[in-house]
């Protein structure tokens, strides 16, 4: 078996637990070829002769590996989400084994899934834009994003941003000091297009959520599917951090038995497209990585577009392995 293994070595907190898994794969006769992501690096050069490869593996964080699934999207052709973050977030829904050598068994040995991706378009409103529609400004588009697991407005970028210095020191713990340091969240007047179907609202944060599992194993949405071409659209409506320990109660609670509800504090919808406008503007997040610029944007999800390798007795939807 062929496996391209593209490694950014500026995610997370380094990982030598890479090498350890390079060397199963050789002992198992693996071919392996191992190209760094670096600051002048080009994705697409590392990624030139991908289809070459029986699996292509994204060794980094969320962020990383959302930008190898969407530059491979639709190709078919089969990604493992090594996680080499912090949060890990896609190894964790997807069921991935930590341990190198495991992993490197379901590299080889796993089946492949097919699961929706995300695809978020970054707008700045037109200086044309007339006056009283300049609160709530139709946008011109900017750029598009990939991102896997979800993508937010609001609070969550705020403790994306808070964590970014203290990640290398204490890992997935610095979200939690973040959002402590953050007790009073923005408060917005958020337009949402659902769709073609209309809702305005208020609230700190608004998520696109494809996978929902969190950190500390925690799900923001019940009943979210990564295969049913939905996203489940979150507001967070909390004012204080502390109106949010009820919706993690909850979040725990469906650890154990099944616990749809996720309290006044949380707002959620489903939709395969959206417009996102909020009055005042909020900062932009995707898969964990802060963007530049904030609202309005736009997302839509790009059904079954992804092909993930997931431990050979996941539930989903399976596909055609190419090895």
């Amino acid at each position: 078996m062929r496996i391209l293994i593209v490694n950014n070595l500026r995610a997370g907190q380094g990982d030598a637990g890479l090498y350890e898994y390079i060397r199963h794969l050789s002992l198992a006769g693996a071919e392996v070829t191992l190209r760094a992501l670096r600051e002048a690096a080009s994705l697409d050069h590392a990624l030139r002769d991908a289809e070459e490869f029986d699996r292509v593996v994204a060794a980094g964080g969320d962020g990383t590996v959302s930008s190898i699934a969407y530059a491979l999207r639709d190709s078919g052709i089969p990604l493992v989400a090594y996680p080499a973050g912090t949060a890990n977030l896609l190894a964790l829904n997807l069921k991935l084994p930590l341990d190198p050598k495991r992993l490197a068994d379901t590299t080889l040995a796993g089946r492949t899934m097919r699961v929706d991706l995300g695809e978020l378009t970054c707008e700045a409103c037109s200086k044309e834009v007339r006056a009283e529609r300049r609160r709530f400004a139709r946008p011109r588009a900017k750029q598009r994003i990939g991102f896997s697991v979800m993508a937010g407005a609001g609070f969550d970028a705020s403790i994306m941003e808070g964590a970014r210095e203290l990640k290398s020191v204490i890992g997935a713990g610095a979200y939690l000091v973040s959002a402590m340091a953050n007790m009073e969240p923005t408060i917005a007047e958020i337009r949402l297009d659902l769709d073609g179907r209309e809702v305005i609202t208020e609230g700190s944060s608004v998520i696109l959520v494809n996978f929902a599992r969190m950190q500390f194993d925690l799900t923001i949405a019940h009943d979210s599917d990564a295969t049913d071409g939905l996203f489940e659209v979150v507001v967070i409506k909390a004012k204080h951090v502390t109106e949010l320990i009820p919706a993690l109660l909850a979040a725990w609670l469906d650890r154990i038995v099944d616990f749809p509800d996720r309290s006044q504090a949380i707002e959620s919808y489903r939709a395969k497209k959206i417009e996102v406008l909020t009055a005042p503007p909020l900062p932009l997040q995707t898969d964990g990585d802060l963007m530049e610029g904030s609202t309005p944007f736009s997302g839509r999800v790009l059904p079954m577009a992804a092909t993930f390798v997931v431990p050979a007795g996941s539930e989903g939807r399976q596909t055609d392995d190419r090895a």
